[in-house]
């Protein structure tokens, strides 16, 4: 009778743990649906996999007010995890919705494509909401091994298969320093629980000579993830050689998939760490070596992919100085909000590259969107408002991000007085200046000179009803702030110490 009663609390407790990770189980079941579609009726599996998403996003809306652990303390629900995840979801969204025209014009339809999607999303939802080494490892193996396929997704494209394996072999290294890294937080805390490890930490564990090295791999691990320099170099070839919509996807997600993970792991996991000097100025290095690397580089390119992929790097550093910033000091408020933001103007500028490609032309080269504004003066109108909102131009959504990062740097220079922290600022606006450049090469081909040809660009509902999204939100967003600056103190809040 024992067994039995052991056994029927176990079964409850996983039926209620289950309820709490509703939406990550619909959009699995959604995701294993659409290899079943029939082969005649895939150019429809597309609206398949929306529905998907669109069951799971009312599934997290009943969650939503939840505040606690799952299984064991592995998964943590909070309002700092819902944030992320509405935002995954609606990068996917936005993703399928420029997919279906684009992979008919690649001739790659198939079911196969939106269940590595729908997948890689459930992989970044996870990732938000573990507290845990093993669930993070597990979720992030899940997201990345999507992504190196989906980035060879066409498969007689030798520029994708190339950037496919640069992207495992590299994707492959990284994760061995990360696993390295979880290896020695094990070992100095004795749990692979973040909340258990806060508390080693705090218990002088963080004075191990260990610790540097366990700080040292676990923020190269993650750098790859977030394309940070010098981890960054999959990132270019990648965006060159996958599918359009397939560089949109990875250029938003991934990235703040790893950046919740990187606040949970370093804001949560390692307690006193986060406040010492020799770490605080480590991850400095790594921001200025980001921003300023990555827009020089910028500079040179006449590969939009290639520059958006550069653009991305920079965004990455600008990021980093959020995680300096601190949670007392309003960084992951700043890092909540840059991301959003970011989100739907980067989303904004890959449609219009998708709207460029057609038969016979790829269109991700600067010179194919010359004379835009005389072919359609609405696309070119808005990618301005892109890429300005990109270069942090005010009054754009761009600069609304930038000024919360560089405020937050401000308001923790006030606490602690540490110099750097106002050298990371001047610093941050220096390289946003010279980013103005390499963003005015996309605004001067389609205003200041003339096409090449006179053939229209590539439409369809999906393509139109992305650009719709990302263009209100970019501006909406600067005219009503109110409830993103709201959700993400939220989240900020909410964020497990």
């Amino acid at each position: 009778m024992v067994d039995i009663a052991d056994k029927t609390a176990l079964l409850g407790d996983l039926i209620q743990n289950s309820a709490l990770i509703k939406p990550e189980i619909m959009l699995i079941i959604w995701a294993s649906f659409c290899l079943l579609v029939p082969k005649d009726t895939r150019r429809w599996v597309s609206i398949f996999a929306l529905t998907g998403l669109a069951i799971s996003g009312f599934s997290l809306y009943w969650t939503y007010g939840y505040q606690g652990s799952a299984f064991g303390g592995m998964l943590q629900l909070d309002a700092f995890g819902a944030f992320f995840k509405i935002l995954f979801l609606t990068n996917a969204a936005v993703c399928i919705f420029m997919s279906r025209k684009y992979m008919d014009i690649e001739e790659e339809q198939s079911g196969e494509y939106y269940c590595l999607i729908l997948f890689a999303t459930v992989g970044m939802m996870f990732m938000a909401a573990a507290v845990d080494l093993i669930t993070i490892f597990i979720s992030l193996e899940l997201m990345a091994i999507c992504e190196f396929i989906l980035v060879g997704y066409l498969r007689g494209n030798r520029r994708s298969n190339e950037a496919a394996m640069k992207f495992f072999l590299l994707g492959a290294f990284s994760t061995g320093l990360l696993l390295y890294g979880m290896s020695l937080l094990y070992g100095l805390s004795g749990s692979t629980s973040l909340e258990v490890i806060a508390k080693a930490m705090e218990a002088g564990a963080a004075k191990n000579p260990l610790m540097l090295v366990a700080m040292i791999t676990l923020i190269a691990g993650l750098g790859f993830k977030i394309a940070a320099v010098p981890f960054h170099m999959w990132c270019p070839d990648a965006y060159e050689g996958a599918p359009t919509s397939i560089t949109a996807f990875i250029s938003v997600g991934p990235k703040a998939a790893a950046f919740a993970v990187l606040f949970r792991i370093f804001l949560s996991g390692l307690g006193p760490v986060a406040t010492d000097p020799t770490y605080l100025r480590l991850l400095s290095v790594l921001a200025v070596l980001t921003m300023t690397w990555a827009n020089l580089a910028a500079l040179t390119q006449t590969n939009i992919k290639r520059l958006l992929a550069y653009s991305t790097i920079s965004h990455a550093g600008y990021l980093l100085l959020g995680l300096i910033a601190g949670k007392d000091n309003g960084g992951v408020t700043a890092v909540a909000i840059y991301l959003f933001l970011y989100a739907f103007m980067n989303l904004g500028a890959f449609t219009i590259i998708v709207m460029v490609r057609r038969k016979g032309l790829v269109g991700d080269t600067i010179d194919d969107l010359k004379g835009l504004v005389t072919k359609n003066p609405g696309a070119a109108i808005m990618m301005t408002v892109f890429v300005a909102s990109l270069a942090g131009l005010p009054p754009t959504a761009g600069f609304l991000a930038k000024y919360a990062i560089f405020s937050a740097l401000i308001e923790a220079y006030f606490k602690t007085h540490y110099t750097y922290l106002v050298i990371l600022a001047v610093i941050g606006v220096i390289n946003s200046v010279v980013a103005f450049y390499y963003y005015w090469l996309i605004v001067r081909a389609m205003f200041l000179i003339e096409p090449t040809d006179d053939v229209k660009l590539t439409f369809s509902p999906g393509v139109v009803t992305a650009l719709t999204v990302t263009f209100a939100v970019t501006l909406g967003i600067l005219l009503y702030p109110e409830p993103l600056l709201n959700f993400a103190r939220a989240a900020s809040n909410s964020f497990l110490r």
